[in-house]
């Protein structure tokens, strides 16, 4: 996530926390967690139940973890989410939370240079619906959020045994491509659709620096 208007973040979060209220939600699950910054958010509009953060890289997931270690329905998982279980190798962000399984683009480093990648590391990867009733029980009601720089729709994958369990989705959505190989906003929300998804919300993300044209919107999805 890029680009944010802080003089529009609360009322961004607000409405997030409206929506969770208003599903019951029960459990979020942070994708792409980086330090913590999105649950920092969360926690200050109230929202109080139980998260699982998810962040595969090392340095990051360290600074995650002491971030969590004081609230107790705060739990970390230093793994990447995707369509497989195994090992995979990610590009490391100069500015860290553009770090991503995909190359990035030379349109991305253009409009945020310290986003350049400044290496690599490998990780383990597995699917969402690999996950044990420890991390998922039976009954919740979840609050899907995915921002893994272009590799949203693998994550999607490999999540689709556990969909009919989500009741709502937040992805960052891409309108030209950023990183190689990534899925546009059109396909995602086409597939969204086929899930049994709504697009009901929609906020400026990263933006192109000269003409101000959007790059990435974020987009929140309920279940029909």
């Amino acid at each position: 996530m890029q680009d944010f208007d802080f003089a529009n973040l609360y009322l961004e979060f607000s409405i997030r926390c409206k929506l969770i209220e208003y599903k019951n939600i029960s459990l979020v699950l942070d994708v792409g967690a980086n330090t913590g910054q999105y649950v920092g958010s969360l926690r200050q509009q109230g929202y109080g139940g139980t998260i699982v953060s998810f962040e595969p890289l090392a340095e990051e997931f360290a600074r995650l973890s002491e971030n969590a270690s004081h609230d107790p329905n705060w739990n970390c998982k230093q793994i990447a989410l995707g369509s497989y279980n195994g090992l995979c190798e990610m590009n490391r962000a100069g500015n860290s939370y553009s770090s991503s399984i995909l190359p990035m683009l030379d349109l991305h480093v253009l409009n945020a240079p310290d986003s350049e990648y400044v290496g690599k590391e490998t990780v383990s990867i597995t699917r969402l619906d690999s996950l044990g009733q420890e991390t998922i029980g039976e009954n919740e009601r979840i609050y899907l959020k995915i921002d893994t720089q272009g590799y949203e729709l693998e994550v999607l994958k490999g999540a689709e045994r556990m969909l009919p369990k989500v009741e709502a989705v937040e992805l960052e959505l891409t309108v030209v491509p950023l990183y190689d190989r990534q899925v546009l906003y059109q396909q995602l929300i086409k597939y969204m659709d086929i899930m049994g998804f709504d697009l009901v919300w929609m906020e400026r993300g990263f933006s192109d620096q000269t003409t101000g044209e959007v790059l990435q919107f974020d987009g929140i999805f309920l279940r029909r």
